[in-house]
């Protein structure tokens, strides 16, 4: 048995097999979207039963036009005023049916599709948070947010119009085409003739069209992110007065927006034109061939019903192309949405069947830990490193020696490749997220802060505390004079992003959300570098307060901070190489000693030895 064509990156299937896989994918992409929001399909039976009302509802027009003619106005004993107003007033019942049934079937296929997406909208937001980390930093925040919002939106306006019409569409040339067939076999197959064309490259259309508005998605994406770095960025463009770099690649992205859409709006207006030029021949056609066939079985009110049938089947016809032109872009859409949502979490929350964490202190253990990133060569190699509970735990290292990670592993952001880190004895792997994420805080290097009062930003760290809770864990950090120096406190608005704070400040309000979670275990990636000295004084106090009675890990960017500590941890190109208090390495001196003799080297005062 030969390999299949997707194992082998750089082969290429056939045309026939690109079709076919074509048309799988989009019937896979159907049935996973059913999948992920069932609400979609949810009472579709009923819906079924109205379009199939409003739909043959569509040919009593047709239908009684005929009848009054061959039969009211034109009967043998002349003109039958009774029999023509009793047609206009069943037809006018069934126009009124055709109506209801119409307004059912829109209102139930708009409420299944909204439920539906707003299901697929919250779960691929959900799911975002899921992603790996690797997968979070190289995707592109724009196109993220494009896929819950923008593609979710496309596949709403399709399932909500596009869906009515292609229901509708269907079973109105089916219902015309048998109405047709009953008065005149050929008038039917001089119609059908006339359309055969459009409907041979039908499948070329969606082939060209599903490509065109793949690509029009992904530039949808791309367009987001060119336009919201700079937003979020506006301080840095300003500074360095690169306004006009930027706003050059801003029109670069929308160009290759513009473009994307032309050709595909270009494909979708032809595929029109073809039908309109359909429905153009089949009108003539009917109205040539049936008066040559008058008198042959052939009437003028029959005639007259057809050129009213025709327009039933002009109408689905010429709409289908929009319908298709829709789905593709929908489906493009879908398909990035699906994407994220089939994107494996690397991390598992093992949920209730996990294994919960012992109470009290809780001693840290890495059991020959590796790491490496997917395609890379390992940053961490076999770590074996046990950390007593109630300890403060100082971890330096040159850049890239390896310290962010082993934060990264405690706090279960990533796994590891190889070994285990564990928490009282248990696997991290085990411990569900819930009660992982009660006993182990990460404070960043640069607390995000959300476009909000202060309040509602420290309730992050305890979703139900109130102001009294919130006041009682500035105090004990020793905070309350930098509170009371805001203009008004609590409520004070912090910003996007924080951008109303300093970054010093900032790292304050992620201390008071650590000391509100109250974890058993801190990991504080220590960020005071960019601080004046009278702040960092006062984010160490609040550090000292914070850490103290309880684990800490700290990624000490200072040599201060291990000065500090209880236990010293030092990484270098992703081994521990030593460990010990201060004291003790420095009169070890190896990699740490290097290390501390260069701060104090960079950091002590500078003496004037002239004279």
């Amino acid at each position: 048995m030969s390999t299949p064509t997707a194992s082998r990156p750089g082969t290429q299937g056939s045309g026939t097999d690109m079709l076919s896989g074509e048309a799988a994918t989009a019937m896979a992409t159907l049935r996973r979207g059913v999948e992920l929001s069932p609400e979609l399909a949810k009472g579709l039976g009923l819906t079924i039963v109205f379009a199939v009302v409003a739909t043959l509802g569509r040919v009593l027009v047709p239908i009684a036009v005929q009848q009054a003619v061959d039969r009211g106005i034109d009967a043998p004993g002349g003109p039958d005023a009774g029999f023509v107003t009793a047609m206009v007033a069943v037809t006018a019942a069934g126009v009124v049916l055709t109506g209801i049934s119409s307004a059912l079937m829109t209102a139930r296929l708009f409420r299944a599709a909204e439920h539906g997406l707003a299901t697929l909208r919250t779960k691929a937001f959900r799911h975002v948070h899921d992603l790996p980390i690797l997968t979070q930093n190289t995707e592109r925040r724009g196109s993220l947010v494009s896929r819950v919002t923008s593609d979710v939106d496309q596949v709403s306006q399709f399932l909500v119009f596009g869906g009515v019409i292609a229901i509708v569409s269907v079973g109105q040339i089916l219902v015309a085409t048998v109405v047709m067939l009953v008065y005149s076999w050929e008038l039917t197959i001089l119609v059908w003739l006339c359309f055969l064309p459009l409907f041979l490259s039908l499948r070329y259309f969606q082939r060209r069209l599903s490509q065109a508005y793949a690509t029009v998605r992904r530039q949808v994406g791309a367009l987001l992110s060119a336009v919201s770095e700079p937003v979020v960025g506006a301080a840095v463009v300003r500074s360095y007065a690169v306004e006009a770099r930027t706003q050059e690649r801003i029109d670069e992205a929308v160009d290759r927006h513009l473009d994307a859409s032309s050709r595909a709006q270009a494909l979708t207006a032809f595929s029109f034109s073809l039908g309109g030029v359909s429905a153009g021949l089949a009108n003539a056609g009917v109205i040539v061939l049936g008066v040559l066939l008058l008198g042959d079985g052939m009437t003028p009110g029959t005639i007259l019903a057809f050129a009213f049938l025709v327009t039933l089947f002009v109408g689905p016809v010429q709409m289908g192309t929009q319908v298709l032109t829709d789905a593709q872009n929908a489906f493009a859409g879908w398909r990035r949405v699906i994407g994220i949502l089939d994107t494996p979490a690397d991390v598992v929350d093992p949920g209730a069947s996990g294994t919960r964490l012992p109470e009290g202190p809780l001693e840290i253990t890495f059991d020959r830990v590796t790491f490496a990133y997917p395609g890379g060569p390992p940053v961490l190699h076999e770590v074996e490193l046990t950390l007593p509970p109630m300890t403060r735990v100082a971890v330096v290292g040159e850049t890239g020696s390896g310290k962010t990670t082993l934060a990264k592993l405690l706090t279960r952001l990533m796994d590891p490749v190889e070994g285990a880190v564990r928490l009282g004895g248990v696997e991290l792997r085990e411990v569900p997220f819930d009660q992982l994420r009660e006993r182990v805080v990460l404070v960043p290097q640069e607390g995000f802060l959300f476009d909000s009062t202060l309040r509602a930003n420290l309730r992050y760290g305890r979703t139900g505390a109130d102001d009294a809770e919130l006041l009682a864990a500035v105090d004990e950090l020793g905070l309350r004079d930098w509170l009371e120096g805001l203009p008004r406190g609590l409520d004070s608005r912090v910003g996007q992003r924080g951008e109303s704070l300093s970054a010093g400040e900032r790292q304050l309000v992620a201390l008071v959300r650590a000391r509100l979670a109250d974890p058993d275990v801190l990991v504080l990636d220590e960020a005071t570098s960019a601080v004046d000295p009278s702040l960092e004084m006062r984010i160490n106090a609040a550090l000292d307060r914070l850490t103290e009675g309880r684990t800490s890990v700290t990624i000490a960017h200072r040599m201060t901070t291990a000065e500090r500590a209880d236990l010293v941890v030092v990484v270098d190109k992703g081994r521990v190489v030593q460990q010990g208090t201060h004291a003790e390495l420095v009169g070890e001196g190896g990699v740490y000693g290097r290390l501390h003799a260069s701060w104090v080297a960079q950091h002590e005062p500078r003496v004037d030895r002239e004279g």
